[in-house]
């Protein structure tokens, strides 16, 4: 096992641990993580906790090979379902960083559970030790449990809620995340009013994709949101948020979206230009990719043998970050839409290279064209997203074909009596 402990990654990264493996109460359909069970299949089910010794050497690399003069450093904790470890397994984890962060960094915790075996002493702790908590639900109780059952088959929606009650009585941090499968798709407006009335007000929405039905590599499993499906729940989300909530709830899509009309780098990995900066560490200390690639292909390193910086570093995780630009196909290259999709995530290219989820994007992009041009308008005369109206008419293509180059007059505290922005 090496001991150095001191190399730098020249960029930022984050590493998302799977401190219980693919173990989990529940048994959703969909869930590809499950069966990742059969990778480990060496293990008993009692030996996929992180070891004292895995997660300490884990905790002390992640933080000290971070670059210089980051500001903060953020631990994710998925599974499987990473409440099965206890209060107890994350009271340790608080001790190792405080211990190994030598260079005061901000150390932040965010946890994604299925909601159901929350207790008050685990809600507790999570407010006293700020974690953000994200809860997977996908939508009112009928949606919900089509796919999201426990072991014995009945629905988990009842045993969710009971968790979230929990994460609300004691005014935790929580966000949603939202599975969009090929039942839900249709019922865009009431999964988004449901994840209001819930309490959400930061949204996630995740499109499932299957692996290819086995007579064909081109088709997606039966459970996937159709490609179109998935851009019309969006735009009908879109519509619904841009109308009433664009001041109060925040859709992970839609923040992503407007961030790259004002040419930031994307905040999602699905969209931005290269990925390959978000690798997985196993139960076991070993290192993959990318969550969505823990296969032996994939495997980067171990954290007990290699150092994690020169694993971060590495040609073949490098090479796997290219990839997701150099490898699309000429259509992708062509498309208008690039800059905003980039061919989205590496697991999703079943047909030919191309996103299965296309046609969707596209649709998407379409559809909300002229909004998020007169948003990236409004703040670019420092005024909010939500002042969008008054540069609906005033998006790069209009001020061209109309020779304007300034905004309304009225955005000025002056006042005209046909301002174009009180007809929109």
């Amino acid at each position: 096992m090496t001991t150095n402990i001191t190399k730098h990654v020249q960029y930022p990264f984050n590493m998302m641990a799977k401190p219980i493996g693919p173990l989990c109460n529940l048994d959703c359909e969909y869930c590809y993580y499950l069966k990742k069970e059969k990778l480990f299949s060496h293990c008993g089910r009692s030996e996929f906790r992180m070891s004292d010794e895995v997660l300490r050497r884990y905790i002390q690399q992640y933080i000290a090979s971070q670059p210089e003069n980051t500001p903060e450093v953020i631990f994710g904790w998925q599974g499987g379902e990473p409440t099965l470890l206890g209060v107890e397994y994350f009271e340790k984890v608080l001790r190792l960083q405080k211990k190994y962060n030598q260079r005061n960094i901000v150390i932040r915790n965010a946890l994604q559970t299925n909601g159901t075996l929350i207790t008050d002493e685990m809600a507790r702790f999570f407010k006293n030790n700020e974690f953000l908590i994200g809860v997977s639900i996908d939508g009112p109780e009928k949606l919900h449990d089509r796919y999201r059952k426990d072991r014995s088959g009945k629905g988990s929606f009842s045993s969710v809620m009971a968790g979230l009650e929990k994460l609300k009585r004691y005014d935790v941090d929580f966000n949603t995340l939202t599975v969009v499968q090929n039942d839900n798709s249709n019922y865009p407006v009431e999964v988004y009013q449901f994840l209001k009335e819930i309490g959400s007000r930061y949204l996630q929405f995740i499109p499932i994709v299957e692996p290819p039905l086995p007579a064909s590599k081109r088709i997606a499993g039966k459970r996937s949101v159709d490609p179109l499906m998935w851009g019309k729940f969006l735009v009908s989300v879109f519509q619904k948020w841009i109308a009433t909530d664009i001041h109060g709830i925040s859709v992970q899509h839609f923040d992503v979206t407007l961030g790259q009309y004002l040419n930031m780098p994307s905040a999602l990995c699905v969209h931005s230009k290269y990925c390959g900066k978000a690798l997985v560490i196993e139960h076991d200390g070993n290192i993959y990719n990318c969550d969505h690639f823990v296969n032996p292909e994939n495997y980067a390193g171990n954290i007990m043998k290699d150092d994690l910086a020169d694993i971060v570093s590495s040609d073949k995780q490098v090479a796997f970050g290219m990839n997701k630009y150099d490898g699309l196909p000429q259509e992708c290259l062509k498309c208008p839409y690039l800059p905003l999709c980039y061919g989205g995530c590496q697991k999703d290219r079943l047909v030919g290279g191309k996103n299965w989820l296309c046609d969707g994007y596209r649709y998407y992009y379409e559809k909300t064209f002229p909004v998020f041009s007169a948003m990236a308008q409004a703040v670019k005369y420092h005024r909010l997203p939500s002042e969008f109206r008054n540069f609906l008419r005033l998006t790069p293509e209009v001020m061209k074909q109309t020779g304007r180059n300034e905004p309304c007059p009225c955005l000025s505290g002056k006042k005209f009596k046909n301002c174009h922005g009180k007809n929109l």
